[in-house]
């Protein structure tokens, strides 16, 4: 019988984003703020907002790049997970991806954990390759949320932008990459972040009704995010690193979810990590959701910082609320 291989590698990366730039003196003649209140708060400096790009082609480009860095075809690809919360379609977009990049052989399915999703969608992918089920998986992180955003709110408007970054995760007999991790969830704090479904009764028959509708605008409590961030990300951290019996000084790298530079220079400080090791490109991207992690991570291997064999530490955190934490060394380099 043949071995099972149960080791986890994430071998590549690749990324994308939407064509239309959005910076900050934009959104000023937009709502009443400005290039300096959005960055003293923020971090932010532009973001980029699709006009054209569908989710599906954001995805599928980073998906193509990061497969083509692996050395692999899209006919090598066994599954797709896709971490989105703003599909093209309802009922899932991942299908639509993996007809458009070729990857007959593969499965697909999305996975929805709004800014969160990229971790758990890492987590998943590990879960059939440690199993034996599929040898090469493509997870993928896409957002679209200025299709959500409420252009007259200037407390949420300025802070999202549209992209999409993605990893080939692939099985070793060699090597355990993937070295721990931990996910959790409160839906008793959902209502501080929300992208709800609104819907008005219609009679369709006697004494039948159903409720039809469409989804209405982001709506964010940001103390509430802000306070629940900086609690309970390093905390789920600290539970991955001991799961992956690793110290915060023995790791190279931090990615975090790039929600807000305040968050992310909060959670490095109570982990004691030194700012140099904190990888972060809001103030170019804004917060774009699933894709936020996934982006940074490729912008920092294709410069040339993240090097085969370094240990990083990523968390994502958002809407449900749900947060989590993954601890993996890239490449598959001994």
């Amino acid at each position: 019988m043949e071995q099972v291989k149960k080791g986890v590698t994430i071998i590549s990366s690749g990324s994308a984003v939407a064509t239309q730039v959005l910076d900050n003196h934009d959104l000023s003649k937009i709502v009443d703020t400005s290039d300096d209140w959005i960055k003293t708060r923020t971090g932010i400096r532009k973001r980029y907002i699709s006009n054209v790009d569908s989710l599906s082609d954001l995805a599928s480009r980073a998906a193509q790049k990061a497969i083509a860095n692996a050395g692999l075809t899209s006919t090598d690809i066994d599954m797709i997970i896709l971490a989105t919360s703003t599909p093209d379609d309802l009922f899932g977009s991942a299908s639509q991806i993996q007809g458009s990049i070729g990857a007959t052989k593969a499965v697909a399915f999305d996975l929805t954990a709004a800014c969160s999703g990229f971790v758990f969608g890492l987590i998943t992918a590990s879960q059939f390759i440690r199993n034996g089920v599929y040898e090469n998986i493509v997870v993928i992180g896409a957002d679209c949320l200025s299709r959500w955003v409420d252009w007259t709110d200037r407390t949420t408007c300025v802070l999202f932008g549209d992209g999409a970054g993605a990893v080939v995760c692939q099985a070793s007999d060699k090597f355990d990459r993937l070295l721990g991790f931990e996910m959790c969830s409160n839906g008793k704090l959902n209502n501080a972040l929300n992208l709800s479904y609104q819907g008005e009764v219609k009679n369709i028959g006697h004494n039948k009704q159903v409720t039809q509708g469409g989804f209405g605008k982001i709506t964010m409590n940001g103390r509430e995010v802000y306070r629940f961030a900086v609690n309970k990300v390093p905390e789920v951290i600290e539970k991955a690193l001991f799961r992956a019996d690793l110290t915060t000084e023995q790791i190279d790298w931090l990615i975090l979810h790039q929600a807000n530079q305040r968050i992310i220079e909060a959670v490095a400080e109570r982990l004691n990590i030194p700012s140099w090791k904190v990888i972060a490109n809001l103030s170019e991207y804004g917060n774009t959701s699933a894709a936020s992690i996934p982006l940074a991570l490729d912008e920092a291997v294709t410069h040339g910082k993240i090097r085969n064999g370094d240990t990083i530490v990523t968390s994502g955190f958002g809407a449900g609320l749900t947060w989590g934490a993954v601890v993996f060394k890239w490449g598959n380099a001994e």
